[in-house]
């Protein structure tokens, strides 16, 4: 472990005593995000997902460091709750999507600026550690029908201050096209607005501190349905310290501050599967976003991004 490597993770470790946390992330040499990287991504059919690819890029996180909570760890703990904590819907709870009675974009627009303002001026990133050139906010359409949420921009993201644009990001534009969409009908953003160090994972608290912006871009769009993409953001919007195994491939709903139940359908991060591109892990992928799009009425698009019958 270099020098500096040592550093950020003795700071990472206070700050999460801080925090009340009692784990934080550590990582063994080569095990960075920006480590050697996969070549272009292949086009795919929707039916197979994607072309069989051998896994290249290496794990965001790998083992622990224990940490003892520190004497105020209590009160930062509190202090780092969300305003407005995620609520999680058991699956047999009926669920209503609905929409805003008027979904004017300019409308939309803006008051996805005023929240962008309010989180640079709160900056909740302050709170903990990060390294980054750029807030990463969200991008897509303002009114979008389903959105999607990661847990925290990587390399490219920070640089270019746009979410997934990285190898992540080209895996799920490709997720997006086969879906019969193109990425500016969707809305995409983070957990995270600024960038972890070495691409960690973010922890529960370092979510929540950033969850009322997050929780607020989705009552602005308003959308039909989220896909959350791995653990961090499934745990926070679910409320739930489930695996990604127990709980993908069925419906859930986050409840929004004015009271409407959002249909979200979480399934693995595109990281995970450039780690582990297996069919077995693809066939899932797609099978949650097909519940998606029959949700939505969508349609899948076939060789060359051509839309067909899904």
């Amino acid at each position: 472990m270099t020098d500096r490597m040592a550093r950020l993770v003795a700071q990472h470790a206070q700050t999460s005593r801080l925090l009340g946390v009692d784990f934080v992330p550590a990582y063994r040499a080569g095990q960075g995000a920006d480590a050697a990287r996969p070549g272009p991504l292949p086009h795919a059919e929707s039916q197979t997902f994607f072309a069989d690819r051998p896994a290249q890029e290496t794990p965001r996180a790998a083992a622990a460091v224990e940490v003892k909570p520190g004497p105020h760890a209590e009160r930062a703990a509190h202090a780092a709750a969300p305003a407005r904590p995620a609520q999680h819907i058991t699956p047999t709870t009926p669920i209503t999507p609905g929409t805003p009675a008027a979904r004017d974009p300019a409308a939309a627009a803006a008051r996805l600026e005023a929240i962008r303002k309010r989180y640079d001026e709160d900056a909740p990133h302050r709170h903990f550690i990060t390294s980054f050139t750029n807030i990463v906010f969200g991008e897509g359409d303002p009114c979008a029908r389903l959105m999607f949420i990661g847990e925290a921009p990587g390399e490219e993201e920070d640089k270019t201050g746009r979410p997934f644009v990285g190898r992540a990001g080209q895996l799920l534009n490709k997720m997006i096209t086969a879906m019969g969409l193109q990425r500016e009908q969707v809305y995409i953003t983070n957990v995270l607005k600024t960038r972890p160090p070495n691409n960690a994972t973010p922890t529960q608290d370092e979510a929540r501190l950033c969850s009322p912006y997050l929780f607020e871009q989705i009552e602005a769009i308003g959308p039909e349905a989220i896909v959350t993409l791995g653990l961090p953001a499934t745990r926070l919007l679910l409320d739930s310290v489930e695996s990604m195994s127990r709980l993908r491939g069925q419906w859930h709903a986050f409840r929004t501050a004015d009271g409407r139940e959002v249909p979200v359908m979480p399934t693995y991060h595109p990281a995970f599967l450039l780690r582990s591109y297996t069919p077995e892990n693809r066939a899932k992928v797609w099978s949650d976003l097909r519940l998606v799009m029959d949700r939505l009425g969508l349609a899948a698009a076939g060789p060359g991004g051509s839309q067909a019958n899904a």
